[in-house]
């Protein structure tokens, strides 16, 4: 398996294909990590200082496209990250990051908890619940989780179940090209997943999850003192799948699952 001078070895990358993310300690710094946080504070009209004000369980954020952004999404370490995972070459540095579920500590019902994969094209449909996702995974390259904050066990870490990539690629095979809505896909609340083991995201500042496009994971309530700061982006290809070139790890996950060859 090639990596890159900065890249994940051969077990590292074994691992991804086998349960679907990686964890990647360090990829950006503690530095980058407070200074998006100020970012962060300031964008949304809130203080550290004035918990006070801190009354919904989750606020929102877009695409941001700040220095630290850029910076945290473009680091040597990553880069090589993408090129071991996706492919050399093959995907689109980071303009930014977004989008930015914050959690606070909070009693209520955040109102977004539920099993789901990111879709990735289809967008232009009004309802989300009709955007797709192929076997080829269009759209997408991989999904990541940016920790902006330290994130312990109750602080509404993202919940992933590892190796559910595995049951969505064979389920979008017979697809095809049109693949499936996220509405098809969670009527059964992905039942199919339930007996996997389960991870939460947790770690310090400047640890980012590199996740297959079909892991199956969830959003949680902060039941923490602090809050959670975690962009959540998507790592875009360059082109279209090129049965010309050899497999990416993402790729080989897929025709793994799926019973192929690769």
């Amino acid at each position: 398996m090639q990596t890159t001078q900065f890249g994940l070895n051969g077990t590292q990358v074994d691992q991804f294909i086998e349960h679907g993310y990686f964890k990647l300690e360090g990829a950006f710094s503690g530095e980058l990590a407070s200074k998006g946080r100020d970012e962060l504070w300031a964008a949304m009209g809130l203080s550290p200082g004035e918990p006070a004000g801190w009354t919904s369980p989750v606020v929102r954020l877009g695409f941001m496209t700040q220095e630290p952004f850029v910076e945290a999404a473009n680091t040597p370490r990553l880069h090589g990250a993408y090129d071991a995972l996706a492919g050399k070459d093959r995907w689109i540095p980071p303009t930014g990051l977004g989008t930015f579920p914050i959690r606070f500590p909070s009693p209520q019902d955040p109102g977004d908890v539920g099993w789901h994969v990111d879709v990735s094209f289809g967008t232009e449909n009004p309802d989300f619940m009709q955007w797709r996702v192929n076997v080829k995974s269009q759209g997408r390259a991989l999904l990541m989780l940016f920790l902006f904050s330290e994130v312990g066990p109750n602080d509404g870490p993202t919940r992933i179940r590892v190796g559910s990539h595995i049951n969505i690629a064979r389920r979008l095979l017979p697809r095809g090209e049109g693949g499936m809505t996220l509405e098809e896909l969670a009527a059964d609340n992905f039942a199919a997943t339930e007996p996997c083991d389960e991870v939460l995201a947790t770690g310090q500042a400047g640890t980012v999850y590199l996740c297959h496009p079909f892991l199956v994971h969830s959003a949680q309530q902060n039941r923490g003192t602090q809050p959670r700061f975690m962009a959540q982006p998507p790592l875009l290809p360059r082109g279209e799948f090129d049965p010309s070139l050899p497999p990416s790890p993402v790729q080989i996950a897929i025709r793994k699952a799926c019973g192929l060859k690769f």
